[in-house]
């Protein structure tokens, strides 16, 4: 979508959507790129109602408020509503193992001093964690490689590579942890399962102490499909974007609550 060209098209689109005792207008634009806040953090926008108030080749504007509009990229929408159709909206947001996002404050139990237990919700500006379903390892390899997927990101660079993960629908996560003496005998791994329109199958990823590098294995029905040998830590989450992401996570879901759609494959 060319962004240029709809902030240019803007008031014409919303001409008539406007009171006329309202002098300017707002509009938030949904691309498939990451939000970021004034304060330069990146951020996970909010689902939303409204009503398509326009249609272009490229660009869907829903009214969301008196005076305030998103524009969506048509080519990214699950349906493409008709003009005057109500529509809930919900742009790509990073996730956690759970399914919850992954801007939900963390939750934690504390004891006052005669001990009493109290909830104390904490919420890190700017963070978004997506934590592997893994209790913490004795290997301290196998710790650097866990660090190393929930803060490295991914090549997109709005996403850590555990969201990457989360957004494959990574599940059934194993692990080895093995002592430091055993370690070249059977190398620290965490294998998952995904699903995207890339792959379906087991994923390993291994550490090579010989090499101090990584190793990434695609299994299919048992059977060892594809490895990738010497991967560096920072190549990590580019190596298995390339073999897991198929970009669906991009997608900006439209449901019309109301008048006719056309649905996107």
């Amino acid at each position: 979508m060319d962004t240029q060209a709809i902030r240019a098209q803007m008031r014409t689109l919303v001409v008539g959507h406007v009171p006329s005792n309202v002098r300017s207008f707002k509009f938030n634009i949904f691309d498939g790129e990451p939000k970021v806040s004034t304060l330069g953090f990146h951020i996970d926008p909010k689902p939303f109602e409204g009503r398509v108030i326009a249609t272009t080749d490229e660009a869907i504007v829903v009214k969301t408020g008196r005076a305030e509009f998103a524009v969506l990229d048509r080519s990214l929408v699950t349906e493409v509503p008709d003009e005057g159709a109500r529509v809930q909206v919900e742009p790509y947001v990073r996730r956690r193992f759970d399914g919850q996002r992954a801007d939900t404050p963390e939750e934690h139990t504390e004891f006052t001093a005669d001990g009493k237990p109290y909830t104390v919700q904490r919420f890190v500006l700017g963070s978004a964690p997506a934590k592997l379903p893994i209790p913490v390892p004795r290997c301290p390899e196998l710790q650097a490689l866990i660090q190393q997927m929930e803060a490295m990101p991914a090549p997109d660079g709005f996403r850590r590579i555990t969201h990457l993960l989360v957004d494959a629908g990574a599940r059934d996560f194993t692990w080895i942890d093995r002592l430091p003496k055993d370690i070249i005998a059977t190398p620290p791994t965490i294998a998952f399962t995904v699903v995207t329109a890339k792959f379906q199958g087991r994923v390993a990823v291994q550490y090579k102490r010989g090499l101090d590098l990584y190793a990434v294995e695609l299994h299919c029905d048992g059977e060892l499909v594809e490895r990738v040998d010497e991967v560096f830590f920072d190549a990590l989450g580019e190596t298995l974007e390339r073999l897991i992401d198929d970009g669906s996570w991009r997608r900006i879901r439209v449901h019309c609550l109301s008048g006719r759609k056309s649905v996107r494959h």
